[in-house]
């Protein structure tokens, strides 16, 4: 029986497991070595050079996953073209009280309160310090402290910390867990925070550092009317990529009546239609112009695709590797690079937005 088999076998015992028992597993067998490993490259057709960095697949692991920075290049060998630990605040921090995570299997979702729970800087920079150079593409997803009184220098504490070993990072402002963290994407907000960042990266580019790339992730509640404003301060100030999107508040549509009344960001299958959809309309408000990494209900080959049709370069993964196992990162290669086939074209990148004016058409349902 091959390993990918087993996991297989495994993984209705895994949700069978209380959600934060079951994700400490899975990271205790990643740490052991106990996982199916990638054999061989990926086609030719899913290379792409974006932010200054060679993605050998556009498939990643969305922050939350890897909080403390505990399985990177295991991350990297399941498959995926990259991996991004966090997110992670300056100092450590227990999150919200327990239960704070529910899996709603009917809907194929989750939906967590967390908090940003984590170790803290100093913890995972010193597990990203014994990674081997150039060991592939790793970005750190950074955050503010709850208690923070001046957030926007948490977030500059994180960049200089990890400037040394991050490829690129990602600037959390969109979870809906931390009390008023999201007015950090109002535009003046927005202005505020990129300006002293931008200035921080600078100062290290002055002393000989390279350029590392700044992603901002972006709510997939923020209502139509407001994200052009948003999306011009971004453009404004030339960050290297937008990241659609965080987890919702919304309650579309769930099976489970019960667990829908939770508190906290709803993930998977059911944010899928919601984040495509203002994925397309960033794509669209942003000519194309900017690096798009698509997240939310990527669960198949075929969602998969959709995001890259919408308008995402890179796609990253979470919910819908809890419940399909880490098979799906096959399957999802293996139906992207189908599509680049069927196209009649050499690349991955040249189906990016194809089809993101019929995803803005779509009628948002609240």
């Amino acid at each position: 029986m091959m390993l990918k088999d087993v996991f297989s076998l495994a993984r209705p015992m895994l949700l069978a497991l209380e959600p934060e028992r079951a994700h400490e597993a899975t990271l205790k067998s990643l740490e052991a070595g106990v996982y199916p490993k990638q054999v061989g490259p990926d086609p030719r057709s899913l290379a792409q050079d974006l932010l200054g960095l060679h993605f050998p697949n556009p498939l990643g692991v969305a922050a939350g996953f890897d909080k403390n920075a505990r399985v990177p290049s295991q991350i990297l060998n399941l498959g995926l073209g990259f991996a991004e630990i966090g997110t992670v605040t300056p100092e450590p921090q227990a999150g919200n009280p327990r239960p704070r995570v529910f899996r709603l299997i009917k809907d194929r979702g989750v939906i967590n309160r967390l908090g940003f729970n984590n170790e803290g800087h100093a913890a995972a920079l010193r597990r990203l310090e014994q990674r081997e150079p150039e060991s592939g593409i790793v970005g750190v997803n950074i955050g503010a402290n709850k208690d923070a009184t001046d957030r926007i220098a948490d977030y500059v504490a994180g960049l200089e910390t990890f400037y040394r070993v991050a490829s690129y990072f990602t600037v959390n402002v969109s979870s809906p867990n931390t009390p008023g963290l999201r007015d950090l994407q109002a535009p003046a907000a927005l202005d505020d925070l990129l300006a002293r960042l931008l200035a921080a990266r600078q100062r290290l580019i002055d002393r000989g550092q390279p350029q590392r790339p700044i992603i901002v992730k972006l709510a997939p509640d923020i209502v139509d009317e407001d994200l052009p404003a948003i999306t011009d301060r971004l453009v404004a100030h030339k960050v290297e990529g937008i990241c659609v999107s965080n987890t919702t508040l919304a309650r579309d549509h769930l099976g489970d009546p019960v667990l829908a009344k939770q508190a906290g960001g709803l993930s998977g299958r059911p944010i899928f239609e919601r984040a495509t959809r203002m994925l397309a309309r960033v794509y669209e408000l942003t000519d194309g112009s900017v690096t798009l990494i698509g997240v939310g209900g990527i669960d198949s080959g075929d969602t998969a695709l959709a995001k890259v049709e919408a308008g995402a370069s890179l796609l990253q993964l979470y919910t819908g590797l809890i419940f399909e196992g880490p098979s799906l990162v096959d399957r999802i290669k293996q139906r992207l690079d189908k599509a680049v086939a069927e196209a009649g074209v050499q690349n991955i990148g040249e189906l990016v937005g194809r089809r993101a004016k019929d995803w803005v058409a779509i009628p948002l349902v609240e």
